[in-house]
């Protein structure tokens, strides 16, 4: 059974600059404060890229956090591989030479993390795959988002409100990475809530390395192509959503509603002025807590209680919440939210978020 979390990120931390001098970026090594007494030890937080600000803002910093609570002599080790599937391989065999009793891995490649997986588990190392599921070689544990549901939520609520505004049109589909498995489940979501939904779906797009540029390029040609018979996007995250508004900004196109996903703070920004239709609010802290337990449960040779499994591996998977206008103030402001209204509402969004009731 999925657990429900249907409140936004809490107690998110600053992470400091990724590189420093003789450091390599994407890189720290941090020794945990806390209140454990054993399974002391190193364990590997290996992310995936810098396109999303969420690894740097959110996941590390909660991690590291949590770890330092569960165990006063652990060290986490977190490397941040940048969308390069060779670094991130490089990450994992130099964490295994440094003693690392667990990596908790986000691949970049979901294909090429197996030998990540089968390396580590040769050498006595537990694997966790985290955020991304790992199809070809089965981690130790699994902890994540419910993918798939975060596609159908974000899909449905799309075609919700296009059929409450009488839209007639097509649809856009701008899915992730196509070397990422979770991508592909959130893509099975959307065609889950679009398919049957009585909007035709003019044309669909894997966004290569989820690079906002890349869709945007990409959306820019199929407003040439298809023009005023566009009325919705479904992006499969806040960059690529951003990609493909600012792709009808540059056309001097009306932005139709545009979906998103991870609740960045630019994208709450553009959901507040009206830009972006939605985006989900991912209980981070949750995720990369949860995570934190498994990894220290696995180094002190104990066996994490699973609540389903995926892709043959024994996995927690949490329900994401699904923002719009109408609940952003609620969930993002609300008393479990982390942005602060002196962040999100700068001069230039200042009147939106009055109008909303955000102050």
């Amino acid at each position: 059974m999925r657990k429900l979390a249907s409140f936004a990120l809490t107690g998110i931390l600053a992470v400091g600059a990724l590189t420093a001098c003789a450091e390599e970026p994407g890189t720290s090594d941090s020794g945990a404060k806390g209140g454990g007494k054993d399974a002391a030890g190193k364990v590997a937080f290996l992310m995936p890229d810098l396109a999303s600000t969420r690894y740097e803002q959110y996941d590390a910093p909660l991690f590291k956090k949590r770890m330092g609570q569960l165990c006063a002599d652990c060290k986490v080790v977190y490397q941040n591989a940048n969308s390069d599937a060779s670094l991130q391989q490089q990450q994992a065999n130099s964490a295994m030479a440094q003693g690392a009793k667990v990596i908790v891995l986000d691949p970049v490649d979901s294909d090429s993390a197996a030998t990540i997986v089968q390396t580590a588990q040769s050498q006595g190392v537990k694997v966790v795959a985290y955020d991304r599921p790992i199809p070809k070689k089965a981690a130790d544990f699994y902890v994540s988002f419910d993918n798939e549901a975060i596609g159908s939520s974000i899909g449905q609520s799309l075609v919700d409100h296009l059929k409450k505004t009488k839209a007639k049109g097509g649809l856009l589909q701008v899915n992730g990475s196509p070397t990422d498995a979770a991508a592909g489940l959130i893509k099975k979501g959307v065609h889950k809530a679009v398919d049957d939904s009585g909007f035709k779906l003019l044309a669909e797009y894997d966004t290569p390395k989820w690079s906002p540029e890349k869709a945007q390029q990409w959306v820019s040609g199929k407003i040439a192509q298809h023009d005023d018979r566009i009325v919705g996007v479904v992006a499969a995250n806040d960059g690529t959503g951003g990609g493909s508004i600012a792709a009808f900004k540059a056309a001097e196109k009306k932005v139709p509603p545009i979906t998103g996903n991870d609740a960045e703070l630019a994208a709450v920004q553009r959901v507040i002025a009206g830009d972006q239709y939605n985006t989900i609010s991912k209980p981070i802290r949750i995720v990369a807590e949860a995570a934190a337990e498994v990894a220290h449960q696995l180094m002190q040779g104990k066996k994490p209680k699973p609540d389903t499994t995926l892709f043959k591996t024994p996995a927690q998977l949490f329900e994401p919440t699904v923002v719009t206008q109408e609940n952003l103030k609620k969930v993002i402001f609300g008393p479990e939210g982390v942005l602060k209204v002196k962040d999100v509402c700068t001069r230039k969004y200042a009147a939106d978020c009055k109008q909303l009731g955000i102050k």
